[in-house]
């Protein structure tokens, strides 16, 4: 196989951040007079995009809402996201994202992030980080509706790759997607790309079950291999 390009989420994989999603999702929950049960973040959340854990954690709950107040949620909870991570010294990076980052544009091989984090989170941390100009594309929550395990946001960022280098002729056999939760794994999977598992939330054995490649860290990974 020819890789040609690299498809990797954000949250768990770029950044670890999955506590803080999970203590600001808490935090919205009792704003809203819900009590945060114990498993119900990892059950409709993690791997997911904030509108689809939203949904799911409030529906659950019988709790409906309007559109608009539902999207109010989704830009509160970004903001405390936002608000949080910017009053931190140092981003919580994974200690070998730069130096993987690194090897795979020495080789050459374009980058892309699908994520259903929000745009603005995303740019945020990237240009914080000085890893913007690494990814020649990136899907954000903000581009499609639906929440991994689908495989829409995979589907199109092949699609805008593809428009914005023809010459490759990128299809789905051409790209390795990284993820870090079974949501995400099945996602890349359903797109019909070969999955990376890092065991930065998941532990491994549980990713090797899923993923055609397990790593416990992505710099265990041989890229010559693939």
């Amino acid at each position: 196989m020819a890789v040609k390009a690299f498809l990797f989420d954000f949250n768990g994989v770029i950044i670890n951040d999955e506590s803080l999603h999970e203590e600001l999702t808490n935090q919205l929950l009792l704003e809203e007079n819900l009590r945060p049960k114990q498993g119900e973040f990892k059950k409709f959340c993690l791997g997911r995009n904030d509108r689809g854990c939203i949904y799911d954690l409030f529906t659950h709950r019988g709790r409906l809402v309007s559109e608009t107040y539902f999207n109010e949620l989704i830009k509160r909870k970004s903001k405390l996201y936002l608000e949080r991570l910017l009053s931190y010294n140092q981003l919580p990076i994974y200690g070998d994202v730069k130096e993987f980052l690194y090897q795979v544009k020495d080789i050459n091989l374009i980058m892309a992030i699908v994520s259903g984090a929000v745009r603005s989170e995303i740019d945020t941390v990237l240009r914080c980080l000085e890893l913007t100009d690494f990814f020649s594309v990136i899907i954000a929550g903000d581009d499609i509706q639906s929440s991994k395990p689908d495989p829409d946001g995979y589907l199109l960022a092949i699609n805008r790759l593809n428009q914005k280098f023809p010459e490759l002729s990128l299809t789905i056999k051409d790209c390795i997607a990284v993820e870090d939760t079974p949501a995400g794994i099945q996602s890349a999977k359903r797109a019909g790309i070969p999955v990376i598992g890092v065991a930065n939330t998941y532990p491994l054995h549980m990713l090797q079950r899923q993923a055609n490649w397990a790593v416990d860290y992505l710099m265990d990974l041989e890229l010559d291999r693939l």
